[in-house]
């Protein structure tokens, strides 16, 4: 089993940056795809940004490429999210998810989630 834990939302004005973590646990002598969600209120969940273990290839949703950024520290087993330039459309609680190997990083089939952390994003 694996815990992920996210840290790092709040309340931000448009424009400006916020930084999540997600911190991995348990069972972290495997490595993992690694990626990050979001559910807007009355909205699906959907993909925002995600990175492969293997390649270290990352991907981004297009309403996010350029503005967010996904990095990791594989040391720390932990996933950043750096955003920047954030609208309030970015408004939404964002999940961690992580997989030994998923089929599609950009898909929802991850065997591990974290409970979220909320960001909302005044105008």
């Amino acid at each position: 089993q694996v815990q992920l834990v996210e840290s790092g939302g709040g309340l931000v004005q448009a424009g400006g940056s916020l930084r999540l973590s997600c911190a991995a646990s348990g069972r972290t002598a495997v490595t993992y795809d690694m990626a990050w969600f979001r559910q807007a209120p009355g909205k699906e969940r959907e993909f925002v940004a995600g990175s492969t273990w293997r390649g270290g290839r990352t991907y981004y949703a297009a309403s996010v490429k350029g503005r967010f950024t996904i990095s990791r520290d594989n040391a720390k087993n932990t996933v950043y999210l750096q955003m920047n330039s954030l609208k309030p459309e970015d408004t939404a609680i964002y999940y961690c998810a992580a997989d030994a190997a998923v089929t599609r990083v950009s898909g929802p089939n991850y065997d591990y989630w974290g409970q979220g952390t909320q960001v909302t994003v005044s105008s």
